[in-house]
């Protein structure tokens, strides 16, 4: 406001043509300090103090130092600024005529903005206006947008509906008089989704328009229905034609048309259990057929191995009056040794015989080779007649009832062979093998035979069982005098339980059967007895030792080709052992009988002693030059003798080394109690020196 008054006065003076210089020095007067000094009372207390304080103050210290009074320095200050202001006036007055221009383009800025408030305020009201038009606009466009929305669903709908429900021209045509091919599958597809549709939503049966299509549509699904039924009974009625190859018809004829099966399912159920039905009666006929040819055919290459009297303790020599039109049975060794039957258990999953070829090549099989290929055709026909069931109807169960007749086929001729078998090596073997089919089928994860398996492992181990105890009884009831042979080599009986157990325990090594072993157990006590009483026929304790030796030897060395060292193996090792000591005294009892006598008598007594009779040299002389004169030649006949008596040369070897020990042993204590007799080293030029016996017993170590 202070501007704008000097400028109107500046303006005014202007106008009256004047140029006037304020004295503003004039105006404001001059001010008297000392007027305002004296008015007002002044205390100088602390003044001492401040002037202590500011004594650091280069102005005050210049001050007090030139002795200036206070009065004259305000007064100096009070012109210097008089004479600032009186220059910022005439410089304000100097920037007079753009200030005054500067308010008249303010003026002109109001106007025009004042100018613009009215045409803003103008526009304002009709973007009001337009603003409730857009409004009205936009709900009118939610409205139709809605609108728009709830057709174009119920016209989505109602299109669908439509297309569920119509029954089209080109779909009929296809159904009445197309071929029953991939496209008819479609067709059949597209049916099956209209009539479920009709079927399932309550709106739709109660609609106007099902009751104008219905009837069209159950004509078209009737002729569908019995259209595919022809179709497929055709197609099963193939598979009844010979030499038909059922399983590439079912992969490549009948899966292309699963889908049938599954329509019939839905919409002809009736129709579908007529051609489950005809499918069950064909394939079991079928198959039963085709096993039962195949067993009259496996029959054929059958190999007897034993019959009820091929058992281990019964005698080879015939006593009937007809004598049995086949070789010896000890001659027949496959009756008791596993020998190449065992390869069977290798060739688990090769492929089944093929009958006619083996007939022509005039080959015979042991009746687990043909068990083996039977159940081998059966495994692979039941794993895939289970996976079509699966795949084609959708029903596992419907297995079940085609595989009851090759079933009852296979447990008819299973049940008439069973009967007569009297192989108990065969017995165990078909068990093995059921074992390994039983593995087969759990890694190919088909239950379907597991029921089967079961029954036919169930029926074979008491028949084994039967047969087992057959041959344990034979040995319980041999008739010794009968069996009896004035032979000291192995006996046939031994051999045949030595090759039997064997067996046995080889087909036992992966398994471990507790029951079997328990068995064998039994089998080993019954022959034990029966070889005892057969040792006891021989006259002399000497003939007794060797046979039991002999049988023991080659028992172990049998069932040490069957496997690792087990508890029947170290039973007739012990047995063997005890027996060998009581031979080799046998042996040198008979050359050397007085040596022995006088060692285990009188050797071990002390010569100086006072017993009433006291060794002398002339007991121990004849001793001395007795086998001086004829060790040689002793030693000689006791390894023609062992050599005679023992069917092995390594057994031989060991009682011959362990015999010739032994008389080492006995002279080396005669030797010692020689140097403890009174005058015993007279007999020292007839004593045979250690170095020299044990020179002969390496001679004859290395001869064997």
């Amino acid at each position: 406001m202070a501007t704008t008054n000097l400028g109107q006065s500046y303006v005014e003076i202007n106008g009256a043509q004047k140029n006037v210089v304020f004295d503003f020095g004039a105006f404001v007067g001059d001010l008297s300090v000392e007027e305002d000094a004296s008015s007002d009372d002044i205390s100088l207390d602390g003044l001492e103090q401040e002037l202590e304080e500011c004594k650091n103050d280069d102005v005050v210290a210049n001050i007090l130092s030139e002795g200036t009074k206070l009065r004259e320095y305000t007064k100096g200050v009070e012109n210097n600024l008089r004479k600032v202001e009186l220059d910022s006036i005439q410089d304000y007055i100097k920037e007079s005529d753009n200030l005054v221009s500067l308010h008249d383009q303010i003026r002109e800025c109001d106007r025009i903005l004042s100018q613009m408030e009215t045409l803003l305020s103008g526009f304002q009201v009709e973007i009001g206006s337009i603003s409730s038009d857009i409004k009205v606009l936009q709900e009118k466009s939610m409205d139709m947008g809605l609108k728009l929305k709830n057709r174009k669903s119920a016209e989505s709908k109602l299109a669908k509906f439509v297309e569920d429900i119509i029954v089209p021209p080109r779909m009929v045509d296809i159904v009445v008089d197309g071929e029953v091919n991939d496209e008819y599958m479609r067709t059949l597809e597209i049916l099956s989704k209209k009539l479920k549709f009709v079927e399932v939503d309550p709106m739709v049966k109660a609609s106007k328009a099902l009751k104008d299509v219905q009837p069209e549509l159950e004509k078209v699904r009737q002729k569908a229905v019995s259209k595919v039924f022809d179709f497929i009974v055709q197609k099963l009625y193939a598979l009844r034609k010979p030499k038909t190859n059922i399983q590439i018809l079912q992969q490549s004829v009948l899966l292309k048309y699963k889908y049938v099966i599954s329509f019939l399912k839905e919409h002809g159920n009736e129709v579908y259990i007529e051609v489950r039905a005809a499918y069950i009666d064909t394939m079991n006929k079928v198959l039963s057929a085709h096993f039962r040819a195949y067993i009259l055919a496996l029959e054929k290459l059958q190999l007897d191995i034993a019959t009820s009297s091929d058992l281990i303790g019964v005698e080879t020599r015939s006593t009937g009056l007809f004598l049995r039109g086949r070789e010896p049975l000890k001659n027949r060794s496959a009756v008791f040794a596993l020998g190449e039957r065992i390869k069977i258990l290798k060739e688990i999953d090769e492929p089944a015989l093929i009958p006619h070829i083996a007939e022509a090549s005039s080959s015979k099989y042991p009746y687990e080779v043909l068990f083996r290929s039977l159940h081998k055709l059966l495994m692979d026909t039941a794993t895939s007649e289970y996976h079509f069931c699966d795949d084609f109807f959708g029903e596992e169960s419907i297995f079940y009832e085609i595989f009851a007749g090759p079933f009852a086929v296979i447990d008819e001729h299973f049940n008439s062979i069973l009967p007569n078998c009297y192989d108990a090596i065969g017995l165990m073997l078909m068990i093995r093998i059921i074992h390994q089919h039983q593995l087969i089928m759990s890694r190919r994860r088909i239950p379907c035979l597991d029921s089967f398996l079961d029954k036919i492992n169930i029926s074979l181990w008491p028949r084994f069982k039967m047969v087992f105890d057959m041959h344990l009884n034979s040995l319980r009831s041999a008739n010794v005098r009968t069996l009896w042979e004035d032979d000291v080599h192995p006996h046939y009986v031994m051999r045949r339980y030595a090759e039997f157990t064997a067996s046995l325990i080889r087909l036992n090594v992966e398994y471990g059967d507790g029951q079997l072993d328990l068995n064998l157990e039994r089998l080993r006590m019954a022959v034990d007895d029966l070889l005892i009483k057969l040792a006891k026929m021989f006259p002399k304790t000497k003939l007794q030792i060797v046979f039991l030796i002999n049988n023991y030897d080659m028992t172990i060395s049998i069932l040490k080709e069957a496997a690792p060292e087990g508890k029947i193996q170290v039973h007739f090792e012990e047995l063997l052992k005890s027996n060998t000591a009581l031979f080799v005294e046998e042996l040198l009892l008979v050359h050397f009988s007085d040596l022995i006598k006088f060692v285990k008598t009188r050797a071990s007594e002390d010569p100086g002693s006072s017993s009433e009779k006291p060794i002398t040299v002339a007991e121990v002389d004849p001793l001395v030059k007795d086998f001086a004169s004829r060790w040689k030649a002793a030693i000689e006949l006791m390894h023609k003798d062992v050599i005679t008596s023992f069917s092995s040369l390594l057994c031989g070897m060991e009682i011959l080394r362990a015999a010739l020990t032994q008389l080492l042993l006995y002279y080396t204590r005669l030797s010692d109690c020689i140097k403890r007799i009174v005058g015993g080293s007279a007999l020292n030029k007839d004593l045979v020196s250690i170095s020299s016996i044990m020179y002969e017993i390496r001679k004859y170590s290395r001869t064997f």
